[in-house]
C-alpha cells in the first residue's frame, strides 16, 4: 500500500499576473514526486488588512480559509519576490493573519529566491518573520531558482535544465524534511 501524498501549501508572495514566484511554484507542483502534493494558495488578494480587533469575533472567511489550508498542509513552501528591499505588503498581511492562529507554530516552511541578482534584504527579513513566528525553516538559506523575472512562463521554466534542476532540489529538501506517514 502507498503511503499517502504529504500536502505541500505553495506561497507565493507576489499578486502580479505574471510573477516569477507564482511561476517558480507552478513549475514545482509539475515537477513534484508522487511523495509530495503541491497546492497554490491563490487568496492573497483577497485577505483583508490585518486588524487585532478582527481576531476579537469571528475572523473574516478568507483568513479562516487560509488558516484551514495552512493547517491541512504538512509543510509550506514560499516563494516572495522583493519591493523597496523588504517583503511586500501584501505578503505581510497573510502572515500577520496567520501570527495568531493555531495552525502556523511548528509548521516546516522551505523558501525559494527567484531573483537572478538576488533578494537577500526581503529573504533576510521573511526568515527573520518567519523565525520570530515558530516556523522550522528546512534550509538556512532560501534556495535559489534563478528566474529572469516577471513575464517567464512555466515552459520556460520547465525547458530549462539548470532551473528544474533547482527546484528538484528543493523538493528534495521537502521530502527528505517531511515524515512518511
Amino acid at each position: 500500500m502507498t503511503a499517502p501524498a504529504q500536502r505541500v501549501l505553495c506561497l507565493s508572495g507576489s499578486l502580479r499576473r505574471m510573477s516569477s514566484n507564482t511561476v517558480a511554484l507552478e513549475a514545482a507542483q509539475q515537477l513534484a514526486p508522487p511523495a509530495l502534493e503541491l497546492v497554490l494558495y491563490d487568496g492573497l488578494g483577497s485577505l483583508p488588512l490585518f486588524n487585532p480587533d478582527d481576531e476579537a469575533d469571528a475572523v473574516p472567511a478568507p483568513v479562516r480559509s487560509l488558516r484551514e489550508a495552512v493547517g491541512r498542509a504538512d509543510a509550506l513552501l514560499v516563494a516572495c519576490p522583493e519591493y523597496a528591499h523588504g517583503v511586500p505588503g501584501a505578503f505581510k498581511n497573510l502572515l500577520d493573519w496567520l501570527v495568531g492562529s493555531l495552525e502556523f507554530p511548528g509548521k516546516p516552511v522551505l523558501l525559494l529566491n527567484t531573483a537572478a541578482r538576488g533578494s537577500y534584504h526581503a529573504q533576510e527579513a521573511l526568515a527573520e518573520i518567519l523565525y520570530t513566528m515558530s516556523a522550522q525553516l528546512l534550509a538556512a538559506q532560501p534556495l535559489p531558482v534563478a528566474l529572469p523575472g516577471a513575464g517567464c512562463t512555466v515552459a520556460q521554466v520547465l525547458a530549462s535544465a539548470e532551473r528544474r534542476a533547482e527546484l528538484r532540489a528543493a523538493l528534495d529538501v521537502l521530502a527528505e524534511a517531511l515524515p512518511v506517514a
